[in-house]
């Protein structure tokens, strides 16, 4: 437990960190590649969102996937980075950072996406074993329920818990942070999950 609490890493290195990954996560690939392609702004169409799902209502497959693609591995770089140049610590602050930045990119008036792959792509820089993880959660819930919002959220909600228990406290604890938020930013999605209109997978209209 005192590890928990116990971080090591100056202020400054922190704040750098935080910079640098807020600044690389909050590179909309979005609306970049949708407008590359010449589908206009994003943000116009579906729930307005920047993140793959909406892409992907634009009938483009390809560039959804590589949106969802993008936005994981922007946290996994910013992750990696911080962690090869100035240990775990900077790692996890500057991951957590990338996914801040997707959420609320200062570009897009702090309107982002809703952070499901970047919270893959913040697991997959600082417990890459723990993506199998989300997967596998993800699959099984997704094949019982055909709720994709709601396959998310229960990854989301076992993730820091299971890290929990394999003693990786600081870990668990940014996940835990992100689960947190990533719930907030899906509340419209709990709101319609528990009004039974959640669109499933595979639904049309």
């Amino acid at each position: 437990m005192s590890e928990l609490f116990n971080w090591q890493i100056t202020l400054p290195i922190a704040l750098a960190a935080l910079v640098f990954g807020y600044l690389l996560g909050s590179i909309p690939f979005g609306l970049i590649l949708t407008r590359a392609a010449g589908l206009g702004d994003i943000r116009s169409i579906g729930s307005g969102n920047i993140g793959a799902t909406n892409v992907l209502r634009t009938g483009n497959r390809k560039l959804a996937a590589a949106t969802l693609l993008l936005d994981a591995l922007k946290a996994t770089a910013a992750a990696l980075i911080g962690w090869y140049f100035f240990g775990e610590e900077a790692g996890l602050i500057a991951g957590f950072a990338a996914f801040l930045g997707h959420l609320f990119p200062v570009w897009l008036g702090f309107k982002g996406g809703k952070g499901v792959a970047t919270y893959i792509g913040m697991l997959l820089g600082v417990a890459p074993w723990m993506v199998l993880v989300f997967a596998l959660i993800w699959l099984s819930v997704a094949k019982l329920s055909k709720y994709s919002s709601l396959s998310a959220l229960v990854a989301t909600l076992v993730i820091p818990v299971v890290l929990w228990f394999i003693d990786e406290p600081k870990i668990a604890l940014v996940m835990a942070i992100m689960t947190a938020i990533s719930w907030v930013k899906h509340k419209t999605n709990i709101e319609r999950l528990i009004a039974g209109t959640e669109s499933r997978i595979g639904q049309k209209g």
